[in-house]
């Protein structure tokens, strides 16, 4: 297992559309892996594969509910319902936060680690999370999304 660096603000791979993952190989699941322990070094929720500088679709996301992490390939939003004003922040954008509007129920298809084609309903934060995250693979980021007027910037002590 390895800490991937996390891309930030201003990176061009970030805007960039992610590429279907043609096959859930070993290597796959390294990255799927390796994303997981970056997730949670820096104590995020989500992470897709363009904010470690791999274009291809694949998140992972964990909610700290005592299940496991999900890991996710090609995962696509085939329905969603309702919506929700959310407060957000993404590991690409460090110490920014805003709210925006997401879904409130979203149902996804994908592939999981060992590639088999799974259904997940998510609502609330898992909602929250898949549509962040999936956004990220199309090149999409919740910057582009905010409320107007509601970004705030977190300073560190040391700054």
């Amino acid at each position: 297992m390895a800490i991937r660096i996390v891309r930030e603000d201003g990176d061009e791979i970030l805007r960039k559309k992610a590429r279907e993952v043609d096959d859930v190989n070993d290597r796959i699941k390294e990255i799927l892996n390796d994303m997981v322990d970056t997730l949670h070094k820096y104590n995020g929720v989500g992470l897709a594969g363009p904010q470690i500088g791999i274009l291809k679709r694949i998140i992972v996301i964990d909610l700290y509910d005592g299940k496991e992490p999900l890991k996710l390939v090609n995962p696509k939003i085939i329905k969603q319902k309702g919506e929700q004003e959310v407060e957000e922040g993404c590991l690409s954008f460090p110490n920014k936060f805003a709210k925006i509007i997401r879904p409130a129920e979203v149902v996804i298809e994908a592939l999981n680690e060992k590639g088999k084609k799974i259904k997940i309903t998510g609502k609330g934060l898992l909602a929250q999370a898949l549509s962040h995250e999936i956004d990220h693979l199309d090149g999409i980021l919740f910057v582009d999304k905010i409320i107007p007027g509601t970004l705030e910037i977190i300073q560190n002590e040391s700054e």
